[in-house]
């Protein structure tokens, strides 16, 4: 073996918060690391080169039980223990996605999560049938003196061409007024941005995956940050005496971008830790769908959050309301009781304060309530209550409200085109007619939104003129003497208007129709009636129709919750056939067993594609290190035929990859396609040495394997293979024993960032080293059994 060589040290930190359970991730394309901390009851986000803590996020009385930075490193997923994956953002503290991973209401504990970015099949929007008859466009691109053509697809470039960026940006929410997990996500323009970001142009043929692995054997799929497609639970066939329970967990997964076919390591729950399944899983909706998938994705995400959006709008509008009327309703109920009690009786204070604008005479009741209950101060409180609280109500309808609503036509007029084009051909999970109910539902948001508008103008415009008779009145009753510029006042005064507002606004109000609470019977009756499928919107105004002419009418059709909720429950049913669709195109294939009859202590996985004419062979490697002897590794190549998306027998081999005299393994990794990482520790020293083991080597030997004994040994310690194995140290590193390896490739999606290894410490120190830009070319290892053990 080489001399050792010094990494580079970039960074290190002691962290002001002890990591637990030794949960410790690093972001791809970030100078970030992300730990769990205080019992596992808080999760940190860090600059990874210095003490710098960027956010910290707690759920109450919740614990993080698995985290993982998504691959272009926007989001981290933590799963919690109440069974929610929460995605938070590098803009905010706070979650941007809930993802429930608990079915039927039971919860599971989270186990395990992972990212992976596939390349779309190529079945995609741009082969369809009108896009393949559809011309190009040429692009005329200038060079100095000399002029290039760019060839453009015109109907890939239309397919995704974003609208909405067109449109102004959606204003933030008020932070108090809220409700739910979202009341703080909608609050600033960084997190708006963050949450309604367009889809990139790089990513127009890729779609994310996370994979989501729970302790009753759940493997929850979604794409694109949070659109769900389901949970499968599977048994792999091949499962002997030890499956333990029959429950079998996810503790190992591998993805390439090339391909569709994913490699999951699953284990026996309550077994005896001795055996691994390698699966794979086919996600034959990447490798074909009818639709872009990264378009679809995107766009049903983009409309998951906008309902988010409109439920939180809907919630301040709500409370902004209920605020213009519940301080003016606690005056007035003061006053109606001492009314009753008048010798004239049954007095109401509609009537009694329409009596003293007519004919400036007010009764002893009022005037006593002006003077001792209401006053200057209770005015300025009054007046204060209903013009903040129209003016609020105002500013969520015209820059919150609409603009989603508008947003929300977009995207599923974007989604008609689409089920209209498609029709019955293939199977997409959605038609024309469910998009088409959605938009009659928003239409009839859209309506209720503007009749709102209207009555706050109004309103606003009566109450500043009852609002100044009142403050008259007021000052009327405190000095009996009517002064000079009271007079004048009162003779500005419009008078109409002040009736007006008493009697149309002051007890009853118009928004009540919108916002005022409706019962359940109401509610469940109207929601009956919608589902007849007649047009909404139709139903809608001849309801409104029916209310204006004092007939009966259905109470909870106009009501804005009723509306918000029912476009929520109707586009639900929309992403769950989506979700359905792209759910039967997920396929698990035969196991493979991974077992010597010896507990296993850790293990990794790698997959790696190699091209094979028009269709792809996979080959998975399987690192696997026995908990009785950590002086090898044992490493399984298993090759997976996939032909159209779909794997075929995979045939497996092995090697036993020796350490050099003296080494014992604290953690391995693997970083990429050639290289596995091994974080050793020198017996003798007590000091971490590094490994870099070219696992595809044509040196490194793979053959049949039975156990330990029978399998093919490649001495990492030989002088042949030089070029195989290369050793590093750590400097400014004494006296510091590391428990755990991180490891991450290059990045330049902000900067260059180099390939790095990230040790976490028994004493919470960690320590980040730059890892060489290139490692010495070694030959790669023909994609074949290279050796064939007797009798294997």
């Amino acid at each position: 073996m080489p001399l050792d060589k010094e990494l580079q040290l970039l960074g290190s930190s002691t962290l002001t918060a002890p990591v637990s359970g030794g949960q410790v991730a690093c972001n791809p394309a970030f100078n970030l690391t992300a730990t769990v901390g205080d019992g596992s009851a808080v999760l940190h986000i860090w600059r990874a080169n210095d003490n710098q803590l960027i956010s910290k996020h707690t759920e109450r009385n919740q614990k993080v039980e698995a985290i993982k930075w998504k691959e272009d490193g926007h989001f981290l997923a933590a799963g919690w223990s109440d069974g929610v994956v929460r995605l938070v953002g590098l803009e905010s503290s706070k979650a941007v996605h809930h993802i429930r991973v608990a079915e039927n209401g039971a919860l599971s504990k989270i186990d395990f999560i992972a990212w992976s970015r596939n390349a779309i099949g190529r079945r995609t929007a741009r082969e369809s049938p009108a896009s393949a008859s559809a011309l190009a466009a040429w692009s005329i691109l200038a060079d100095d003196d000399q002029q290039q053509p760019h060839v453009l697809d015109l109907a890939h470039e239309l397919t995704f061409l974003e609208i909405e960026t067109a449109l102004p940006k959606l204003s933030p929410l008020p932070v108090s007024g809220g409700s739910g997990d979202d009341m703080f996500l909608f609050s600033t323009t960084a997190s708006l941005e963050f949450v309604f970001r367009p889809c990139p142009a790089e990513d127009a043929n890729v779609v994310h995956v996370m994979i989501i692995g729970t302790a009753d054997g759940g493997i929850h799929l979604s794409i694109y940050d949070s659109f769900v497609i389901g949970t499968f639970k599977h048994s792999p066939r091949t499962a002997g005496p030890a499956s333990g329970s029959g429950v079998f967990q996810l503790c190992g997964h591998g993805s390439h971008h090339g391909t569709s076919t994913h490699t999951l390591l699953l284990r026996p729950q309550g077994g005896d830790g001795t055996v691994l399944y390698l699966v794979p899983m086919d996600l034959v909706f990447v490798h074909y769908s009818p639709v872009n998938l990264s378009l679809l994705a995107s766009k049903m995400t983009m409309m998951q959050n906008l309902l988010r959006y409109l439920k939180q709008t809907q919630s301040h509008m709500t409370s902004e309301w209920k605020s213009t009327r519940e301080l003016p309703a606690r005056f007035l109920l003061g006053v109606q009781e001492d009314l009753q009690k008048t010798p004239r009786g049954g007095l109401t204070i509609f009537q009694a304060l329409y009596h003293t604008v007519a004919t400036g005479h007010a009764f002893p009741p009022v005037k006593e309530w002006l003077v001792d209950s209401l006053a200057e101060r209770g005015h300025k409180r009054w007046d204060k209550a209903v013009v903040s609280g129209l003016e609020n109500l105002r500013g969520l309808v015209h820059e919150n409200f609409i603009p989603a609503l508008e947003r929300c036509g977009i995207i599923l007029s974007r989604l008609l085109g689409i089920a209209r084009f498609h029709d019955s051909r293939e199977s997409i999970g959605f038609n024309a007619a469910q998009i088409s109910r959605l938009m009659d539902i928003v239409s009839c948001l859209t309506v209720v939104s503007h009749r709102i508008l209207l009555i706050v103008m109004d309103e606003l415009e009566y109450f500043t003129s009852f609002s100044t008779w009142l403050r008259l009145e007021i000052d009327r009753a405190a000095s009996p003497s009517m002064s000079d510029d009271l007079t004048e006042k009162e003779v500005m005064l419009d008078d109409s208007k002040v009736l007006s507002y008493i009697e149309q606004y002051l007890i009853g109000n118009p928004l009540a129709l919108y916002f005022d609470e409706v019962t359940k019977e109401d509610y469940a009756k109207d929601q009956d009636l919608a589902e007849d499928g007649v047009s909404l919107l139709q139903m809608l105004d001849k309801q409104l129709s029916r209310k204006e002419a004092g007939l009966p009418y259905m109470k909870a059709l106009p009501h804005l919750d009723f509306l918000v909720k029912y476009l929520t429950s109707r586009a639900n049913t929309v992403f769950r056939d989506i979700a359905e669709a792209e759910k039967r195109g997920v396929r698990f294939g035969q196991a493979t067993e991974l077992s010597f009859g010896q507990k296993i202590w850790n293990h990794e996985i790698r997959l790696c594609s190699k091209p094979r004419n028009s269709d792809v062979d996979a080959t998975a490697f399987t690192a696997i290190v026995l908990e009785a002897d950590k002086s090898g590794i044992s490493l399984f190549r298993t090759i997976i035929p996939i032909i159209n998306g779909i794997s075929g027998v995979a045939s497996t081999t092995a090697c036993r990859l020796l350490l050099p005299e003296g080494f014992s393994l604290i953690d391995l990794k693997f970083l990429d396609d050639e290289s596995l990482l091994a974080l050793c520790q020198r017996r003798d020293e007590l000091k971490p040495v590094l490994l870099r083991i070219a696992y595809r080597a044509t040196a490194v030997l793979y053959g049949g394997f039975r156990n330990t004994q029978a399998l093919v040994t490649v001495d990492l310690e030989h002088h042949d293979l030089k070029k195989v194995v290369s050793s590093f140290t750590f400097p400014h590193i004494s006296g510091f024993v590391p428990t755990q390896m991180e490891v991450q490739t290059g990045s330049k999606a902000r900067g260059e960032i180099p390939a790095r290894v990230c040790l976490l410490g028994r004493d919470k120190a960690t320590y980040v080293y730059k890892l060489p830009e290139s490692w010495d070319v070694v030959p790669e290892s023909p994609l074949k059994e290279d050796v064939r053990m007797e009798g294997s």
